[in-house]
């Protein structure tokens, strides 16, 4: 059976938890408010594309992609 993709949003909260950062130190870091990244990690609600791009660069993520295109 095939694995189902993973969802960007997955992949950047799973990074958020294994980072080793407090919520609120990320929070404090990136001047987002606590309630709004709180809704983003239970999967209640979005972050801007700013605060998911400072985000990314707190957390050193970069994005790869597979460019093989599935058939069918």
């Amino acid at each position: 059976m095939a694995k189902k993709p993973t969802k960007l949003s997955d992949e950047i909260r799973e990074a958020v938890d294994a980072s080793g950062m407090s919520r609120y130190a990320i929070c404090k870091e990136l001047s987002i408010l606590q309630s709004s990244f709180s809704r983003f990690m239970n999967r209640k609600g979005g972050l801007t594309m700013a605060s998911l791009d400072a985000l990314a660069s707190l957390l050193d993520l970069h994005i790869t992609t597979d460019k093989r295109r599935r058939k069918g």
